[in-house]
């Protein structure tokens, strides 16, 4: 018919199905490099956020020691000013915190378990037999 326009899948213009496939491969095939290139750049990005994340973290430990050593040498100071021995005063405060250290690991005791996904291990575990029957 005139002015009837070929297809793709037309065999007397050369462009077979052959072609269409090995196109829509190179297609596929470039979507996918893309991807994965985008993936690389993310993680790429996440790693040096982590970095920082863990840098800052580690200053931030350092400025919050240091700040809690000085609220003890004040709070011995206190002490002292108030009467109470050197000594003791600074024995006071290593007992001090040695009981918030103490309090802080039964915290962490007590979180631990939560680490381990109790609740979809046992999801994931088998029924039993007997279960199964009812």
């Amino acid at each position: 018919m005139p002015g009837q326009t070929a297809s793709h899948t037309d065999p007397v213009h050369g462009i077979g199905v052959l072609e269409d496939a090995q196109t829509l491969w190179h297609e596929l095939h470039g979507l996918a490099h893309d991807r994965f290139r985008l993936a690389a750049l993310e993680t790429q990005r996440a790693g040096e956020s982590l970095v920082a994340m863990v840098v800052a973290g580690v200053m931030v430990g350092v400025l919050l020691s240091s700040a809690w050593l000085g609220l003890m040498a004040a709070a011995v100071l206190w002490l002292v000013e108030n009467g109470i021995m050197a000594s003791s005063a600074i024995l006071l405060a290593a007992a001090f915190n040695v009981l918030f250290a103490l309090i802080l690991c039964g915290i962490i005791r007590s979180k631990s378990r939560y680490l381990q996904f109790p609740a979809t291990l046992s999801s994931l575990k088998p029924m039993p037999k007997d279960a199964e029957k009812q």
